[in-house]
């Protein structure tokens, strides 16, 4: 596909022109990153009404895929424009098919907020999913965030921690959330990289009554009164009403 390619959009010219040297290639290269990839979509379009070839590429992994490419990629479907996949790297796949967790069912989450408040309510929710939850995650916050899964998912929850994969400090850590932390812990080097975040699926998820309650109340009282609050809470848990607004009222501290 490079070889056909008339141009190669990219997140870094640099990056790619590395590659492409590697590669004894000499391609006319437009950078395409977060900050400029709207601003490329009529420019792109034209080359390709025109006849033009263009292969796009990122720095690592695949486009799209927790990086650049899907404003653009929505905008040519919307054109009518043609876009061919080709298969490449992605770090999702390739941990997974190393990790010994079931595969089967999978929910790719992707990178979760820089806050570990944001991350806190990202991860909430998905305490009693069943499938294997994939995360992207990086050396700045890997240990926070496994510490936050730790405590929203239960320190013994099975997990997997691919660090680094294809390079030549690719490691595997495999065991419970809380061990998975320590031995990171153990070794600043550990903490070094690049990490994919694989943890089990709930075996044992709990019925709707047993929903975090409270935890529900945090998120509907920022935007609505206790009343209607309360009256979420019910129908999604199928407590009673009455006593849930008493709760409401309780955590908003008119009580």
């Amino acid at each position: 596909m490079l070889t056909k390619a008339d141009l190669v959009a990219c997140e870094d010219t640099r990056h790619t022109q590395k590659l492409l040297q590697h590669l004894g290639l000499r391609k006319v290269l437009l950078s395409v990153h977060d900050h400029n990839e709207r601003d490329r979509i009529d420019q792109i379009a034209g080359h390709l009404r025109e006849g033009r070839s263009i292969a796009l590429v990122s720095d690592a992994g695949t486009p799209l895929i927790s990086d650049p490419g899907y404003p653009l990629v929505q905008a040519l479907r919307a054109q009518q424009l043609n876009v061919v996949p080709v298969p490449g790297p992605s770090a999702l796949i390739t941990a997974l098919s190393a990790a010994g967790l079931p595969t089967d069912r999978f929910l790719f989450e992707g990178f979760l907020p820089h806050k570990a408040g944001g991350r806190r309510d990202r991860l909430h929710p998905l305490a009693n999913e069943t499938a294997t939850m994939v995360f992207y995650e990086s050396k700045h916050r890997i240990l926070e965030t496994l510490a936050i899964m730790a405590e929203v998912f239960g320190a013994e929850r099975g997990a997997c921690v691919a660090r680094e994969l294809t390079k030549t400090f690719e490691t595997f850590y495999h065991g419970s959330l809380g061990d998975i932390a320590l031995q990171l812990q153990a070794d600043d080097d550990q903490t070094k990289g690049e990490f994919v975040v694989m943890v089990a699926g709930n075996p044992e998820p709990a019925t709707a009554s047993a929903f975090d309650t409270a935890h529900l109340f945090r998120l509907l009282l920022a935007e609505l009164p206790p009343k209607k609050a309360a009256a979420i809470v019910s129908d999604l848990t199928g407590e009673n009403k009455k006593a849930l607004y008493q709760q409401a009222l309780e955590i908003q501290g008119k009580v």
